[in-house]
């Protein structure tokens, strides 16, 4: 069984021969030290910051990692802004700092040397005329969204498992608008608030139903959110339900209807409140279940939900900042997660810049023995 065969059959509780290693790659800065300590080339290091997860940059650093594939390797239509803002430096500081308007409208607060994400300070959405004149029209369905060309290049029978983007819900809503203004909106202009909704989640409709209309074998579905933080969902649950669930659950239905029962939604923070709403409107798979301050784990969603629920991700990835006795007793920890089955391992998100290259390759030596 190849790694595409061993992942599909693991998430669907079939038996399977080896445990894939799973990569959900890096920060920029983690190549860049990485880069200049010798582990990996400057071409390498630059080739991934440019073209991201599963490019030929991303392979030739998992393969030196010891990573079989990166679990973010999924192609899908262009359902964000077209064309996109471009961006501009509003206002200068004295301390360096910039006020800026980034490529989805979003005012920012950019501070030197802070690689962290900017502050957000306002945005150029800022009520109906602003939507109808400088969104809406950036928001309409063309042919030019669908990556027919790419999708036509893809090997159908491939060694590793490709994913379709779904692109974002609400989590993109948040980009456009900010969390403050988000929270605002429901409350001030409900109206206003239902048709950007409906806006962003029928182009995602739409432009899934025309990838999936040219029948490319995709093994998984994957939606990118990012709505929680360390304390929980940035969205009321109960208005998450009620506008974004429904939308779900009619994606997910046409998903099903052409052959793909494996969901996946990569949703940063503490996920949990949100977890029996996704599970509700199919979507079956939480990534990258991040371990945090707060400890999340697949094994109590398991227990509450049973075997409807499935995992990748949840892997500490700060023991790579310490020892080899660390990563021995992760490797354990995951040990008994994998053996609930529906699970794949993988580091709860990109690789930080405290990352030691060799206990980096060590956990990847010590999973590929497993």
């Amino acid at each position: 069984m190849n790694f595409r065969e061993n992942a599909m059959a693991i998430l669907n509780y079939q038996p399977y021969e080896k445990m894939p290693v799973v990569s959900f790659g890096y920060w920029n800065e983690t190549l860049l030290k990485w880069a200049e300590e010798g582990h990996i080339t400057p071409e390498e290091a630059q080739g991934y910051n440019t073209q991201g997860d599963n490019s030929d940059a991303d392979r030739s650093i998992m393969k030196k990692l010891g990573f079989d594939f990166n679990w973010n390797a999924v192609v899908g239509p262009r359902v964000r802004l077209l064309p996109k803002f471009t961006q501009e430096v509003r206002e200068e500081k004295p301390d360096g700092s910039k006020i800026v308007r980034d490529p989805d409208g979003l005012i920012c607060l950019i501070k030197p040397g802070v690689v962290s994400i900017p502050a957000e300070i306002g945005t150029s959405l800022t009520g109906r005329e602003a939507w109808e004149k400088e969104y809406l029209p950036k928001l309409r369905m063309s042919d030019n969204r669908i990556p027919t060309d790419r999708i036509a290049a893809l090997p159908k029978e491939r060694d590793i498992p490709l994913g379709l983007n779904c692109g974002s819900l609400i989590g993109y809503m948040r980009n456009l608008l900010g969390v403050e203004q988000l929270s605002y909106l429901y409350a001030d202009d409900e109206e206003l608030f239902t048709e950007i909704v409906d806006t962003l989640c029928g182009l995602c409709y739409d432009g899934i139903r025309a990838t999936l209309d040219l029948g490319f074998p995709f093994d998984y579905a994957h939606f990118w959110e990012d709505i929680c933080c360390k304390n929980g969902p940035l969205v009321i649950p109960s208005v998450f339900e009620e506008y974004i669930c429904p939308w779900y659950k009619k994606i997910t239905q046409l998903l099903n209807k052409s052959g793909i029962n494996i969901v996946s939604v990569d949703c940063d923070g503490m996920i949990d409140r949100l977890v029996p709403l996704w599970l509700k409107n199919g979507v079956n798979t939480m990534f990258p279940i991040e371990v945090g301050t707060w400890n999340a784990s697949i094994e109590p969603w398991r227990k509450q939900y049973g075997n409807d629920l499935r995992g990748v991700g949840g892997m500490n990835k700060t023991v790579f900042s310490r020892d080899k006795e660390a990563v021995d007793a992760e490797v354990e920890r995951l040990k008994g997660l994998i053996s609930l089955g529906g699970y794949i391992p993988c580091p709860d998100h990109r690789i930080a810049p405290d990352a030691k290259f060799e206990l980096v390759q060590y956990y990847c030596e010590k999973m590929q023995n497993l």
